[in-house]
């Protein structure tokens, strides 16, 4: 039976749930998953309501890799290989990463090799002590495919990463959040309470500063210097009505009402 990812409807305050889901693998990600996951990440991007995203696992695991039951269907000819990393997961990837709301990852349990990538396009990676990450596919006797370093190494530095690629660590939480590999550890049975406590945070401040901060970041991820021409665009916020809110809130000692 394949796996499901599924998106909530919004809540009263805006929030969104993404839940992989794949019962008995530990959430494992099936090609179905990933062509799944690639559509919800697109239609949230689509989303103008929506304040914040928590993306998690279901049963207590957040995703445990690849099913690897699958592998041998495709992973033995280069063009069928290629195929699924270039067509299928990286899409995938980068629509999640590039989706302007705030997606915080609830990580509980296992958070291994794809879950481990999918964690790396959330804003907010959240978990719980005993939780662990890697991609120890070495011992499978494959490497991970270029644009999934790339997406991974946005988030971790390269000593850190040819840790995790060249010997095959897998990370314990406390490990993981002195390399910068996730934003706060919690007890494990707080990991859900507390990455909803930040979705409601993030619910309560500026959308329109959450999305145009995502892209500004998005743009210095790359690397590269910019131009005023490219930079220009983003003050286009200056009379929006979130703005003058905002400032006049301050000014009144009152809340704001975004």
């Amino acid at each position: 039976m394949a796996g499901s990812v599924s998106l909530s409807e919004a809540d009263a305050h805006g929030l969104r749930r993404l839940s992989l889901s794949n019962p008995g693998k530990l959430n494992a990600l099936d090609v179905s998953m990933w062509r799944q996951l690639h559509q919800v990440a697109h239609d949230l991007q689509q989303d103008s309501h929506t304040r914040a995203v928590i993306v998690c696992g279901e049963g207590g695991s957040f995703v445990a890799g690849g099913d690897i039951e699958e592998f041998p269907q495709f992973r033995f000819e280069p063009h069928t290989l290629a195929h699924f990393h270039e067509d299928i997961v990286a899409p995938a990837l980068w629509a999640l990463a590039d989706c302007d709301l705030p997606l915080i990852a609830q990580i509980e349990g296992a958070c291994i090799g794809g879950g481990l990538e999918i964690a790396a396009c959330c804003d907010l990676r959240l978990c719980g002590q005993s939780s662990r990450f890697g991609v120890p596919i070495a011992k499978l006797g494959f490497p991970m495919a270029p644009a999934e370093i790339e997406i991974v190494a946005r988030v971790v530095g390269p000593t850190v990463l040819r840790e995790l690629l060249l010997e095959a660590r897998v990370l314990s939480a406390p490990e993981a959040l002195s390399k910068g590999l996730v934003t706060r550890v919690v007890a494990d049975a707080e990991v859900a309470s507390e990455a909803l406590r930040s979705a409601q945070h993030i619910a309560t401040l500026s959308p329109q500063a959450m999305r145009l901060n995502k892209r500004a970041l998005r743009r210095f991820a790359h690397g590269q210097p910019s131009t005023r021409a490219e930079r220009e665009p983003h003050f286009a916020y200056a009379p929006s009505a979130e703005h003058r809110e905002g400032l006049a809130a301050f000014n009144e000692k009152r809340p704001a009402r975004f």
